[in-house]
């Protein structure tokens, strides 16, 4: 297996809320760099979970939390306020990108001091097959994160890595800029990024690299996807409230 497995989804209920999570099992032989509280740096991991979380997490266990939802062993786990089911996939020239993008609290990242993130109105849903959704039938404000996991079946060295995460921001930023939602990001976005343990380790991977510039349109694509998908969810909903 060389590229991103297919995830398994599951969900869990917590204070009444259903959650969703996904789990790739990549197995022996990857090497990760991440941002993630859980397995985030760069060494061998075996998974990676992107686990959906309550709008307003404030858990202080955020590692052990993770730890418990993962399958054990060295792994990354993620969290997002984003409905994990409706991840985005692309690919290109053998990189693989997975995008779960929630933009309820869309922000810039060099922000005044002290200026709040003004965010986007919550968008009322309901229906318990929702993840995220109270199961008493209540109406949860959709904040959200965008996780984004890659996989490329080349080694890479390390400051490879560190560019290759460089090259992944700087892709999302610009999908969500010509998708029309002037910000950077959110400001619990993560990143994961899985290459192989063995083989030649690719030096560079920026975005005028061969695989950095491959990583960049795959993540792109995948972003720019993510968000219209939200958008278009997003005003679904809210135009369906507004004929109750």
């Amino acid at each position: 297996m060389t590229g991103v497995p297919r995830p398994s989804l599951s969900y869990r209920t917590e204070d009444g809320l259903r959650l969703g999570a996904l789990l790739w099992r990549f197995g022996p032989g990857w090497r990760m760099i991440s941002s993630a509280m859980l397995g985030g740096g760069i060494g061998p991991r075996e998974w990676v979970l992107n686990a959906q979380v309550a709008a307003g997490y404030s858990r202080m266990d955020p590692v052990e939390h993770m730890e418990a939802l993962g399958p054990g062993g060295p792994g990354v786990g993620m969290m997002t306020a984003a409905l994990v089911e409706r991840y985005a996939v692309a690919a290109d020239g053998g990189a693989e990108a997975v995008a779960t993008v929630g933009l309820g609290v869309p922000t810039w990242a060099a922000a005044p001091e002290g200026v709040a993130d003004p965010g986007l109105p919550a968008a009322p849903e309901s229906g318990r097959e929702h993840a995220g959704v109270c199961e008493t039938g209540g109406r949860v404000p959709r904040p959200g994160t965008i996780n984004i996991l890659v996989a490329v079946p080349v080694a890479f060295s390390d400051p490879a890595l560190v560019n290759a995460v460089m090259t992944v921001t700087e892709a999302k930023t610009q999908a969500l800029l010509e998708a029309g939602f002037p910000c950077t990001g959110t400001a619990s976005d993560a990143v994961c990024v899985a290459v192989r343990e063995d083989g030649p380790a690719e030096a560079f991977g920026g975005p005028r690299s061969v695989w950095g510039a491959r990583i960049a349109r795959a993540v792109h694509r995948a972003v720019l996807d993510g968000a219209g998908d939200w958008r278009t969810r997003r005003a679904g909903t809210t135009a369906r409230f507004r004929d109750l």
